[in-house]
């Protein structure tokens, strides 16, 4: 083999060769084999006919023959609509149209759309929760401008006449040239028609017919006088009215003297398309004619007259109806509404001539009348020819006083048995003995009616037989079920919630431990009487949420959730007995529970029986010897009530039998408390030796160090804590500031930069940075420092950083910034309570009010939003306001916020109750920004 220079080079040596067996091309790169024509052979078959498209013209015969046929087909084909079928297409052109339609293939059919729907089933909680959240998302980004000023919408209520009447106009905002002054000045003539249309508007004609009375004619010319002008109209109505009254016939569908009275009652003019209204007289009236006997088409005709004004061919028509429908409760009671008040008894009177049984015409008469013995006769002659209407009955028994309304039910029952409304009406006017008489018949006549039992119940309590509700609910039940009557167990609670609202919480919970655990399982009751009692509590139907709770811990005894929530309701809505007397049962059932023991011991320290408190925490020793908490409660217990030898006799019990890193804090604090620096040192010493990872023990060694006046020993006990808990905020906070108080702000700087090193998403930190640079280089390298914090990914929903963002806003952008702020962390109390701020700052008193109580109620243990909350309604707020945010904070009992810890953690006021670190907070929040 040669190559292109001409020398001869070695063949391969597989080169022409046959390829082995299975060997497929490219299969090491990936490949799984290729197929060729030479692999499947020829396009078309063998018998097939050759393609001739490109051969001579006279040589193309099979060619032409198959355009021929083809063309053939193509006319053949019926694509008319009557040869399209939805489901095959078109017949002659339908693929499978030799084939039959048969079971098997619809139940294919039915197989795949089962799947397609279910798959569509599968998809649409997501796909319908996506829409919602892309809705939500758009009008979130593209709020309508009527929303955009709601609030300042809301807030014209408040403005006052004198104030909208002052409202100065808006004026000119262009230049003296734009407005034409100066050399540009213009007049311009008023044109001649303008004239002649104020001359023509200065006088008024008006005449009166030459043949009524005597043909005198008044012109009104020259100024309009009102008086004349007056006169003029009533004399005009006066000979209208007399022209109908005096007709020849005498009789007459107008009311002179009632006339203008009862315009007053008609609706205004149609303004309206007039065609429209020809076509539906056309109409109705070709129906009136085609089926006179159809009520509706002469009470449509009526009111279509009358919403277009003309009263009086309303009137006909109705009156045309009643004679071609006078079995039509219908008609007649439109031709009573359309009728001056005299015709509409003459109405009614042949209404019931024609209809004596019908209940709607006999009280539409009586509620024509005006006395209340005109109403009487009407129901009694109502009664007489209808004595089962329990309507009827009613409405007669309420007119009448309590003896002769308890003769008349006495009636009304023996009329009507099967009505419990008459029945228990009946029982609610006799006596305890005649009650029950009337109850037991009325049992006895409906037993399937629940009303009844319920009021036998309610009966037995009012009368202080409490104790005999239980038996009459069992009896119901057993009453009921034996009558086929099954009432689930929601219905039974809603009955009970009604007994209780209706002065009955007996009976309320006698029907709930009949039925709470009627078809539940016994794995599923806990939780299902948990949430009926939520329920309850929501619908404040306490003694129902009691009476579950109650039947609830008789099966779960020992279950501690069940007690404490049982001990919170009466905590709430209960008195002190109650709440005392639950914890002492809840304590014996789970004596190792300790939050139930510290919730008894606390309450009798709040009724102010030391004595009762300390024999509480005494007996919580027992059962909880190694409990934490419970020596701190009583160590707490005894240095609020000055016992500081107790106090401390316990400290040093509890560090030897139950030692703990927060009981060793709390013996350095009493020392600290107490002025005893060294000793709190010592024992602070101790403590660090024991739990070095304690952060709070190094904070307060340092702090006792600076009351010392000993910064050195304080920078050395922060650093050395920074040392063993490195993740500590509070610890480099601390040294920081220490650094600032030296006067080293660089090094302060530095330290806080370490700090955010260590713990880079920590918007305290980020915080103190942004102040601490406001102070010293001022708010230019705060605000980059702000936008740097709020550009990392971790602090972006940070409530104190917007907070910050909104404080350090101009004026006119806080409020951007604070929608912005909502939109990232809604519910962050410290962004609420910089809104309020903002509000508060410009004056909308009752806007910044309203956001200070949701940033107390989102958050009750954030106590810097008590204190702006105190400091603002002290400026504006009344006495009652001011003493309300107090008891409500005295409650909520808050930790928490930078301002508020300041002050409570001040080593000086360990002994301040709440209500005395509320004013001192307070103080110290400024007004504005």
């Amino acid at each position: 083999m040669e190559n292109i220079d001409g020398v001869k080079r070695k063949q391969k040596p597989f080169l022409g060769q046959k390829a082995p067996t299975g060997y497929v091309p490219g299969l090491g790169r990936g490949a799984t084999g290729f197929t060729t024509r030479s692999d499947i052979g020829p396009a078309r078959d063998i018998s097939d006919p050759t393609d001739d498209r490109h051969a001579a013209p006279g040589e193309r015969t099979v060619g032409d023959q198959l355009r021929k046929q083809l063309l053939e087909d193509s006319d053949e084909e019926d694509l008319n609509d009557t040869n399209f079928d939805e489901f095959n297409g078109y017949m002659n052109i339908n693929l499978f149209r030799g084939s039959a339609y048969d079971k098997d293939d619809k139940e294919a059919d039915e197989i795949y759309e089962s799947i397609d729907s279910k798959m569509d089933e599968r998809r649409k909680i997501y796909r319908e929760k996506k829409e919602q959240e892309m809705l939500q998302k758009y009008r979130d980004e593209r709020p309508k401008i009527q929303e955009q000023f709601s609030d300042l919408k809301r807030e014209l209520k408040g403005v006052s006449h004198d104030e909208w009447i002052n409202i100065p106009e808006v004026g000119d905002g262009r230049n003296r040239k734009q407005r034409g002054f100066g050399r540009y000045d213009k007049e311009t003539a008023i044109p001649d028609s303008i004239i002649n249309m104020q001359r023509n508007m200065t006088q008024i004609t008006n005449s009166i017919d030459k043949n009524v009375q005597g043909g005198t004619t008044t012109t009104l010319g020259g100024e309009l006088d009102m008086e004349r002008l007056g006169k003029a109209r009533n004399q005009i109505m006066d000979v209208k009215l007399k022209q109908v009254s005096d007709s020849v016939s005498g009789q007459t569908v107008v009311d002179p003297t009632g006339y203008l009275t009862d315009m007053q009652s008609m609706l205004p003019s149609y303004n309206g398309d007039i065609q429209d209204v020809r076509k539906a007289r056309l109409l109705l009236k070709s129906v009136r004619e085609t089926n006179p006997k159809q009520p509706q088409a002469w009470i449509g005709s009526a009111r279509l007259e009358e919403v277009v004004g003309r009263l009086a061919e309303a009137r006909v028509l109705i009156m045309q109806g009643t004679d071609k429908c006078p079995k039509s409760e219908d008609v007649w009671l439109e031709a009573s509404r359309l009728a001056p008040a005299d015709q509409a008894k003459k109405i009614f009177a042949a209404a019931v001539a024609e209809i004596p049984n019908s209940v709607r015409i006999w009280c539409a008469a009586a509620n024509l009348e005006k006395e209340k013995k005109a109403k009487r006769r009407v129901y009694q002659r109502a009664l007489e020819n209808v004595p089962n209407a329990v309507r009827l009955w009613k409405a007669a028994v309420e007119l009448e006083e309590i003896d002769d309304a308890k003769e008349l039910l006495t009636r009304a029952v023996e009329c009507c048995p099967s009505s419990a409304e008459l029945w228990l009406a009946l029982a609610k006017l006799e006596t305890y003995d005649n009650a029950r008489k009337v109850l037991n018949k009325a049992r006895a006549t409906i037993p399937t009616d629940k009303s009844v039992w319920i009021t036998a119940a309610k009966l037995e309590e009012a009368n202080g037989k409490s104790e005999r509700c239980a038996i009459v609910i069992k009896r119901a039940l057993e009453a009921l079920r034996a009558n086929a009557v099954e009432l689930t167990r929601d219905e039974w609670i809603k009955e009970a919630e009604k007994a209780e609202k209706s002065g009955a919480p007996a009976t309320a919970q006698s029907i709930i431990n009949a039925i709470i655990a009627e078809g539940i399982e016994k794995e599923d009751r806990k939780h299902i009487w948990m949430t009926d009692a939520d329920e309850c509590i929501a619908n404040q139907s306490i003694h129902c949420a009691r009476a579950i709770y109650a039947f609830a811990l008789e099966d779960f005894k020992n279950k501690k959730s069940i007690w404490l929530r049982a001990a919170f309701l009466e905590k709430q809505y209960g008195t002190k007995e109650s709440y005392d007397n639950m914890l002492e049962r809840a304590v014996k059932a789970c004596p190792r529970e300790e939050k139930l023991w510290l919730m008894g011991a606390k309450s009798k320290w709040q009724q102010g029986d030391i004595r009762s408190a300390r024999g509480i925490l005494e007996q919580a020793f027992e059962s909880n010897q190694q409990s934490e908490e419970i020596w701190l409660a009583a160590v707490k217990l005894e240095s609020e009530n000055n016992e500081l030898l107790r106090a401390r006799q316990i400290l040093a019990r509890a560090r030897t039998s139950a030692s703990s890193p927060r009981v060793m804090m709390k013996s350095a604090k009493l020392e600290w408390c107490l002025g005893e620096l060294k000793n709190a040192i010592k024992l602070s010493d101790e403590g660090l030796a024991k739990y070095p990872k304690f952060d709070k023990l190094w904070m307060m060694k340092g702090t006792i160090f600076l009351q010392m006046k000993d910064a050195n020993s304080a920078r050395k006990a922060f650093a050395k804590g920074i040392e063993n808990c490195k993740d500590s905020k509070p610890l480099w906070i601390l040294l920081a500031d220490l650094e600032e108080s030296e006067g080293n702000q660089v090094k302060a700087r530095s330290v806080l930069e370490r700090a955010r090193l260590k713990n880079p998403a920590s918007p305290e930190l980020w915080k103190r940075a942004i102040e601490l640079e406001k102070r010293v280089s001022g708010n230019e390298i705060a605000d980059r420092l702000l936008s740097r914090a709020g550009a990392m990914q971790e602090c972006a929903a940070s409530g104190s950083l917007w907070a910050e963002a909104i404080e350090c806003a101009s004026r006119p952008a806080r409020k951007t910034k604070s929608i912005d702020a909502l939109k990232k962390c809604e519910h962050d109390p410290q962004v609420l309570l910089a809104v309020a701020r903002m509000f508060w700052s410009e004056r909308r008193i009752n806007k910044a009010r309203e956001w200070f109580k949701k940033c107390t109620k989102i958050d009750p243990d954030f106590g810097d939003g008590w204190a702006f909350r105190r400091r603002f309604e002290d400026a504006h707020g009344t006495e009652a306001q001011l003493q309300e945010v107090t008891s409500a904070c005295a409650k909520a009992e808050p930790k928490h916020g930078e301002r508020w810890c300041k002050i409570s953690k001040d080593i000086n006021n360990w002994r301040l109750k709440t209500t005395d670190i509320l004013p001192l907070v307070a103080d110290r929040c400024p007004i504005t920004f």
